[in-house]
């Protein structure tokens, strides 16, 4: 059986740990050319020596046009067929009551550019080569962009954004290219970073208690990992299982309780 993206040309942003890594490998896995943007140098080298030649990483910002210019450049060619954004910051359940106005702008200004204005600027600058090659984009919302749950209402609102990016730009770039999202729900060993605006120096994996509330929070009691959610990634990415599926957000969250 032949893999289901074989010779696909695809960039993930924010493809270095948490859920993007597993993305990246079930990308691999099924014989995409992957190119990967990564902020942080240690994710990027360790996804060179783990991968090897089946990626091309470039180190840099994904919410800086540059950078993503260049992991397009790397990419090669005029056409893209797949765009998938990981790129996110968490606020660690924030509450707005406690925030004073100078720090609630900063912090909104970090997650609303980081969460929701790098995935535009992204598609934006893939457009031309993704309409070249009627080709796709995933992006990556949450289980928060359906309940009050899993962050703070900073975290929460940016997720219910991606959404209406989602059903937006689905009738905007149509028919040449699909739109869809995954929502994953609680995962365990992610690392996605808290808000530098409000010092938040931990990642989501250290947060106690988290992997019992995934467990209590999902009707099938699983706690995902990273891996787990790669395969909704592979289908809305494969342009024959896939070709009629635009506007969608697929979640994998095992069920709300």
């Amino acid at each position: 059986m032949s893999a289901r993206l074989a010779g696909r040309s695809i960039v993930v942003t924010g493809g270095g740990s948490g859920i993007g890594r597993g993305v990246v490998d079930a990308y691999v896995a099924e014989g995409a050319r992957v190119t990967v943007l990564e902020r942080a140098p240690d994710h990027a080298e360790r996804l060179r020596r783990d991968l090897g030649a089946a990626v091309e990483v470039v180190c840099g910002d994904a919410t800086d046009a540059r950078a993503i210019e260049q992991a397009l450049a790397a990419a090669g060619g005029d056409r893209l067929d797949h765009l998938t954004c990981c790129v996110g910051v968490f606020d660690y359940y924030a509450s707005l009551r406690e925030l004073d106005p100078d720090r609630l702008v900063a912090a909104g200004t970090e997650i609303w550019q980081t969460n929701v204005l790098s995935a535009l600027l992204a598609i934006n600058l893939a457009y031309p080569g993704l309409r070249a090659a009627s080709g796709s984009v995933t992006l990556t919302s949450s289980g928060s962009a359906f309940y009050p749950e899993g962050g703070g209402v900073l975290y929460g609102s940016s997720k219910w954004a991606l959404r209406g990016v989602v059903s937006h730009l689905a009738r905007d770039l149509a028919p040449e290219v699909r739109v869809n999202a995954v929502a994953p729900g609680g995962t365990s060993a992610t690392k996605l970073g808290g808000l530098t605006a409000l010092g938040q120096d931990m990642t989501a994996d250290r947060v106690a208690g988290r992997d019992e509330r995934i467990r209590a929070g999902n009707l099938l009691q699983a706690v995902a990992h990273p891996g787990d959610h790669a395969g909704a990634y592979v289908y809305l990415a494969d342009p024959v299982a896939a070709r009629i599926v635009t506007g969608v957000v697929v979640n994998t969250d095992g069920g709300r309780a």
